[in-house]
């Protein structure tokens, strides 16, 4: 399994922070996984410590076998992309993982002023590029993260961008 993540990010990606932050985080997630839900808290989190320090990069990686609404939540949040509020959308799913039903989408779409709840082959194709970086990296679980390019453990993430950011 890798350790390293197989393409950096680019102007494909789901990003926040500027550019040439000494801190490069990339989240590998899946919006209907219990973990990834926690973990949106303490990216938050480092987000509002780090500052200017950290780019955050999302990346989707729906496992699809055990979280069925992955891909359909997965497909929102990129026709939101399309309309520029991909990251407002992003928030709306972690925080309502027990609501990703097709009504739920549809409810989440309108609010947002969307056509309709994404699933178009852009779409698709965005979030296989985003699985198979995911797989070229050694991702077979979210959340997955690395920082700087190294593959972290998501229960010391938040130790190791303290010693980053004090190294």
């Amino acid at each position: 399994m890798s350790n390293t993540l197989s393409r950096p990010p680019n102007g494909d990606d789901h990003v926040q922070g500027v550019g040439g932050a000494p801190i490069v985080l990339v989240e590998y997630g899946d919006y209907a996984d219990a973990a990834t839900g926690r973990a949106f808290e303490v990216v938050e989190r480092l987000q509002l410590q780090l500052g200017d320090r950290l780019r955050f990069a999302f990346r989707h990686f729906p496992l699809v076998d055990a979280h069925p609404r992955a891909m359909p939540a997965a497909l929102l949040a990129e026709a939101a992309a399309d309309a520029g509020t991909f990251w407002s959308m992003h928030a709306l799913l972690l925080a309502h993982q027990d609501r990703l039903e097709d009504d739920d989408l549809q409810r989440y779409a309108q609010q947002f002023g969307l056509p309709d709840t994404g699933g178009n082959r852009a779409h698709y194709q965005r979030i296989d590029r985003d699985l198979a970086s995911g797989r070229a990296s050694g991702v077979d679980g979210t959340p997955a993260f690395f920082v700087n390019g190294m593959r972290q453990d998501p229960e010391t993430l938040a130790v190791t961008l303290g010693k980053v950011r004090n190294g």
